[in-house]
C-alpha cells in the first residue's frame, strides 16, 4: 500500500512543476485524494459492498469535485491535475501512467448494461474539458486535445483535436520560408498552431500557400521566357512585362483604381465651393 502511495506522490512531481514537497502533495492535491478514496471504494465494490462503495465515491466527489465510479478500473501512477469536474464511468478502464486534466469526461453513450465506457491504454493524456464517449479504445501514448469530443477509437501515439475529434499528423521538418514570404505579402499569419500540434485549418492554408508558390514560380518563368524572346527577336513587338510578385490587396486596388483615392482627397474641397456659392 505504501509503495503505491509513493508511486502516486512521485508521479505528481514528474507531471506538475508546481509541486514543491511530498507533504504539500499529500495534503493539498485533490487528484491524489480522489485516487486514494477510489481504491477504497473499488475494493468495497469488488467485495460486494456496493452501497458502501457508492457512499465512499460520493464522499470523494463532495471533497474533491472528482466523480469516479467504484467499478472503474484504474492503473498505476494515474494523475488527475486540478481535477474539478472530472467524471469517470463505471466500465471505464485506465492504464498505467495516464494523465487527466480538469473537466474530462470518460462517459457512455448507451443506457444498456455492459461495457459502455472508454478504455485508455498506458501513457494517455486527456486535455482539459475533453469528452471521451462510448466503449472505444484510446491507444498507447495517444493525446486528446482540450475540449475535444472523441467518439471513435484512437490509434496509439496519435493526437486528436476538435469536435468531433479528428486525427492530426505531426508536422514534418521542411523549409517554410516561401510560405512565410507569401503570407506576409498577403497580410496574414498562417501559423496559428505550433509544430508539435498542427491545426488542420492551418495545414489547409499551408497547402494553398504551396500552390500559390508554384504558380508564382511558373509565372516568373513565363515572364523570363518572354523577355528572352524579346531580346532575341527585337522585331517582335511585345508588351512591357511587369513584376510577377504577389502584391497586397490594398496595393492592388490602388493600382487598378487610382482615381478613387484622388477623388476621396478632393471631396472636402468641393463641398466648401458649394457652400461659398450658396
Amino acid at each position: 500500500m505504501f509503495s503505491r502511495l509513493r508511486e502516486d506522490v512521485s508521479c505528481v512531481f514528474d507531471r506538475d512543476p508546481a509541486a514543491r514537497n511530498a507533504f504539500e502533495v499529500i495534503t493539498t492535491y485533490p487528484g491524489l485524494h480522489a485516487i486514494l478514496l477510489h481504491r477504497l471504494a473499488h475494493w468495497l465494490w469488488n467485495s460486494g459492498l456496493r452501497w458502501l462503495a457508492r457512499f465512499v465515491s460520493m464522499l470523494a466527489r463532495w471533497l474533491t469535485g472528482i466523480e469516479i465510479h467504484p467499478g472503474a478500473v484504474i492503473g498505476r501512477r494515474f494523475f488527475i491535475d486540478h481535477g474539478m469536474g472530472v467524471v469517470i464511468g463505471e466500465t471505464a478502464v485506465i492504464g498505467d501512467d495516464c494523465t487527466l486534466y480538469h473537466g474530462v469526461t470518460l462517459g457512455g453513450t448507451s443506457w444498456q448494461k455492459g461495457k459502455r465506457h472508454p478504455t485508455l491504454a498506458d501513457d494517455v493524456v486527456v486535455g482539459a474539458g475533453a469528452k471521451v464517449l462510448g466503449p472505444i479504445e484510446i491507444g498507447r501514448g495517444a493525446r486528446i486535445g482540450s475540449n475535444a469530443v472523441v467518439v471513435k477509437s484512437v490509434p496509439e501515439n496519435t493526437t486528436v483535436v476538435g469536435v468531433p475529434g479528428r486525427l492530426i499528423e505531426k508536422a514534418t521538418v521542411r523549409d517554410d520560408r516561401h510560405r512565410v514570404k507569401i503570407a506576409r505579402k498577403m497580410g496574414f499569419d498562417a501559423y496559428g498552431a505550433t509544430a508539435d500540434a498542427p491545426d488542420p485549418v492551418a495545414h489547409a492554408i499551408n497547402c494553398m500557400l504551396d500552390h500559390m508558390h508554384v504558380l508564382d514560380q511558373r509565372m516568373q518563368s513565363m515572364c523570363e521566357t518572354l523577355r528572352r524572346v524579346a531580346r532575341e527577336h527585337p522585331q517582335i513587338e511585345l508588351p512591357e512585362m511587369e513584376s510577377c510578385e504577389i502584391a497586397s490587396t490594398a496595393d492592388e486596388l490602388l493600382r487598378i483604381h487610382p482615381d478613387e483615392d484622388e477623388g476621396a482627397e478632393t471631396e472636402p474641397g468641393a463641398g466648401k465651393d458649394v457652400d461659398s456659392n450658396t
